[in-house]
């Protein structure tokens, strides 16, 4: 190949594509907009991180022996409120709850009594329209105290009995202050403790 050829090729190569075939640059943000742009992102994280809180879950910090010896104290635990759109609470569920007459007051017991049973404690035993529960593993311990459950409490159709499975340190559906809970109560079911890591896992 001659000379003039192969200096041919070489400016062939270094050919620029026209003007109007050249990508567009893009334009630059104005500090205005990139301003607006920030804003709104945080908008859109602050409403998605309150809407998990409202639909899907909470932490919450166990406070107290009441749940001994499934929980203790400062346990951290996730609470999950999706389970209660698909399904109804049942029985032995470990819930969080507020208080009827204190929202801001949470608890967190097990459920034992499901709306329309008849609830009684009777020599140390809970006993579910009349007949003793056998199934109760969570409460190693007699009852000593039954407190307003010492006579039949026949539930609503909207109310569960909660009780701590320390049954002899809990303040619960026993007590007037506490009493039934209502559904609309409920915060969620507590579902795993994170922390301490040696007690990791889903709580049963």
């Amino acid at each position: 190949m001659s000379e003039e050829m192969i200096e041919k090729t070489e400016n062939a190569a270094r050919i620029e594509a026209p003007d109007d075939e050249k990508a567009p640059e893009k334009p630059e943000k104005s500090p205005l907009r990139e301003t607006i742009e920030y804003i709104l992102y945080l908008v859109c994280v602050v409403i998605g991180c309150l809407l998990f809180i409202r639909f899907v879950a909470v932490r919450s910090v166990v406070d107290g022996h009441s749940m001994n010896d499934t929980l203790h104290d400062k346990d951290n635990l996730i609470v999950e409120k999706i389970t209660y759109y698909i399904r109804e609470p049942a029985r032995y569920d470990v819930v969080v709850f507020r208080l009827k007459n204190d929202r801001k007051t949470h608890y967190i017991k097990r459920i034992i009594g499901l709306p329309g049973e008849t609830v009684q404690i009777i020599e140390g035993y809970v006993y579910i329209n009349g007949e003793k529960l056998e199934d109760d593993i969570y409460c190693k311990d007699l009852i000593e105290y039954g407190y307003t459950a010492d006579q039949p409490i026949t539930l609503g159709e909207d109310e569960y009995f909660c009780m701590g499975d320390n049954r002899n340190h809990s303040k619960d559906s026993r007590s007037v202050d506490v009493g039934p809970i209502k559904r609309s109560q409920f915060v969620g079911r507590a579902w795993i403790r994170f922390w301490p890591l040696t007690k990791i896992g889903k709580i049963e």
